[in-house]
């Protein structure tokens, strides 16, 4: 007699053992009447609900249609999205951009269309570029976290080389030391992929990036990708750069070549949030400052945080179901967080990211230290406290 097998016991013993490691993740369906103090999302300037960026989304579906219809090569491609990628380009200093129906796919294209005959990425990257550098199909030697001597013995006789970094690391919020790489790939002749997800609308003058303020952003060697979804609270994104990587990533680039494009709805909404920009450029300092503060708060009631260098502040925590309990304790006080545990985070690593959104009011703060302190005084604070906090 044969015994029937259950295809999917595999997938129920691996739920168990997330469950019983406190790894399982839950869907969360936000209401449009947030009873919650967000702190939580990537929309750092706060512009995801401004009037200005809905009626820009508006416009676009009026004159455009809900949907870009096919493929940028097809029919997906409109004036909306070519004025797009010049403002975008305009406003991080680069040539020439070329944006994507989502800031995942550009990292994917920005590190497969490019042929390197070696990767050198940081051990603190994000997902995607991480996800990039599997599917390049060409050796990849991870270095430790904004280690620039690891990087230049790395590049050391190597031919066709990208260095691939953040520019903001998205869960400890530090910044890479962009100028001293750019310095190590140029010598090596090299180029240099900059992800600015979480720097662009923050870091730099005005909110133009990291790569803008390192003043390397127009460099031949350097490549750029920017998400819309965070401080230009849209959707989307974009790689920028020399008009000869934007060619190749056109003839080559599968996430672009056969992805449709972008909705028109999110590009006009990211076309009025520059717009917001150009002309509320305090915004990027406000939403540092605001970071800033955060961390000042976190550290003072001795809870482990780092320096941020754009919006992103972690309270690391250590044990998954330690973060969890004080994402708990948060909410209990009318906070809403992050909560980022392994994969996310090395073991070991769990924590509470908070954002300092440029919008945050001097109450609302108070609220927040208000939450920290539950924090602190339930569960204490993290007992590595001097554990390397930019461990990958």
């Amino acid at each position: 007699m044969i015994r029937r097998v259950d295809p999917l016991e595999r997938l129920t013993a691996a739920t168990r053992e997330r469950t019983a490691a406190g790894l399982r993740r839950t869907l969360r369906p936000r209401t449009p009447a947030q009873t919650l103090l967000d702190l939580a999302s990537n929309d750092y300037l706060g512009l995801s609900r401004d009037p200005r960026l809905a009626e820009g989304a508006i416009e676009a579906v009026r004159t455009w249609g809900t949907g870009s219809t096919g493929s940028r090569l097809v029919t997906g491609t409109t004036e909306l999205h070519t004025a797009l990628e010049e403002r975008l380009a305009g406003f991080v200093g680069t040539p020439s951009a070329l944006v994507f129906s989502s800031g995942y796919l550009a990292n994917l294209a920005a590190v497969t269309a490019l042929r390197p005959g070696l990767i050198v990425s940081d051990r603190g990257n994000h997902a995607s570029l991480i996800d990039g550098c599997r599917l390049a199909r060409c050796p990849v030697v991870v270095t430790p976290h904004c280690d620039v001597a690891a990087v230049d013995a790395a590049l050391d006789g190597a031919r066709d080389a990208v260095v691939v970094t953040d520019a903001v690391f998205s869960v400890d919020g530090d910044l890479a030391p962009l100028r001293e790489l750019h310095a190590v790939v140029r010598d090596h002749g090299a180029l240099l992929l900059i992800d600015e997800a979480h720097a662009l609308g923050v870091v730099g003058p005005g909110g133009r990036g990291a790569a803008y303020a390192a003043g390397i952003a127009g460099e031949p060697e350097v490549i750029i990708t920017v998400t819309l979804s965070k401080s230009l609270g849209s959707q989307g994104g974009a790689v920028l750069g020399a008009p000869e990587v934007i060619e190749t990533l056109v003839d080559t680039a599968r996430s672009f070549v056969f992805d449709t494009g972008l909705a028109p709805a999110s590009a006009g909404a990211a076309a009025a949030a520059l717009d917001v920009l150009a002309a509320e450029p305090e915004l990027a300092t406000r939403a540092r400052d605001r970071a800033r503060r955060l961390a000042a708060s976190a550290d003072a009631l001795g809870l482990e945080t780092t320096t941020p260098a754009a919006a992103v502040v972690p309270v690391i925590l250590g044990d998954p179901g330690r973060a969890v309990r004080a994402a708990e304790i948060c909410a209990e006080h009318g906070v809403r967080v992050g909560c980022f545990r392994p994969p996310s985070v090395p073991q070991g690593r769990a924590c509470l990211r908070l954002t300092g959104r440029a919008t945050l009011e001097e109450a609302e703060l108070t609220e927040v230290t208000g939450a920290l302190t539950g924090v602190r005084e339930l569960i204490g604070p993290y007992s590595a406290r001097n554990a390397d906090p930019t461990r990958r």
